[in-house]
């Protein structure tokens, strides 16, 4: 990416590049595509290619739509050395940040969507996203009027979820959760049909719904993620006492959000202090 950036644009200064994170590789949570949209950005920028858009002042700033389009297609180059043939999703929350809609290898991002609070659990179960699609393939081909109807199911789970979250930031209503929750139990069981699914995901659901909370699977499935929806007035005794239970499953937990902003610039002040320590060891 650096020689084709600097290839395309003018050279780009020498550089020394440092990446911390909080993502966990290889649990499909998007790490690769993370890295790679943040390093497309930071050469776009040292090389002029795109703007610095950080004023005096401010603490983080963010691009125009014309220069994410580019900072995206960049990183999608990145990630297919990465994967050789990725869906261009991850890179594409990576840029925009929110939700976004994929159907067909088109990507639509979705404009107004609420910020919504999850527990993020690792199994630490490894899989491999190549043997779980081809899997799904199969039992495709072998049934298809037994797995069509299932996958059509899912398309509406969707579509149900994609109205949800739209209707959300205008009329932030608590009964919108339980609608929500129960999408992710229909769907977490669709999931298991098309074989997707794994024990330790299952266990990772009956250890949250023992606390009244909702889980499903996220990525290929087979073990690595799966999430949990918090609810604003979740309380923290619950979600410690869920993280409790989950660790002693040997799982790793992590409180977090979806629906956040994509890739920004931020300046020193604003990052945070582990950040800075990473940064002053450099």
């Amino acid at each position: 990416m650096y020689l084709a950036i600097s290839a395309k644009y003018g050279d780009v200064p020498s550089v020394d590049i440092l990446v911390w994170s909080e993502l966990p590789t290889g649990a499909g949570l998007g790490s690769s595509a993370a890295y790679a949209v943040c390093l497309a950005a930071a050469l776009l920028t040292v090389c002029g290619a795109i703007s610095c858009p950080l004023k005096e002042g401010e603490s983080t700033a963010r691009w125009t739509e014309e220069e994410m389009t580019l900072i995206n297609s960049w990183a999608f180059q990145g990630e297919r050395v990465i994967h050789g043939n990725p869906s261009g999703v991850d890179n594409a929350v990576g840029t925009w940040g929110g939700a976004l809609r994929y159907q067909s290898g088109k990507i639509t991002p979705l404009k107004r969507v609420p910020t919504l609070r999850i527990l993020l659990t690792n199994t630490k179960v490894p899989r491999s996203t190549k043997i779980l699609v081809a899997g799904v393939k199969e039992k495709i081909l072998k049934f298809p009027a037994i797995m069509n109807p299932v996958l059509d199911s899912i398309d509406a789970i969707s579509q149900e979820c994609q109205s949800v979250l739209e209707a959300m930031p205008a009329n932030p209503s608590p009964e919108y959760y339980p609608v929500l929750e129960e999408l992710f139990d229909i769907n977490q069981h669709h999931l298991n049909v098309i074989g997707v699914g794994h024990p330790s995901l299952d266990r990772l659901c009956r250890v949250t719904a023992s606390h009244g909370l909702h889980s499903k699977l996220t990525g290929a499935g087979g073990g690595g993620c799966g999430i949990t929806l918090l609810r604003p007035d979740t309380s923290p005794q619950a979600v410690e006492a869920a993280k409790r239970d989950l660790c002693a499953c040997g799982f790793e937990c992590w409180e977090t959000n979806i629906g956040a902003p994509g890739v920004t610039l931020h300046s020193s002040s604003s990052l945070n202090a582990e950040v800075l320590h990473a940064l002053s060891q450099s």
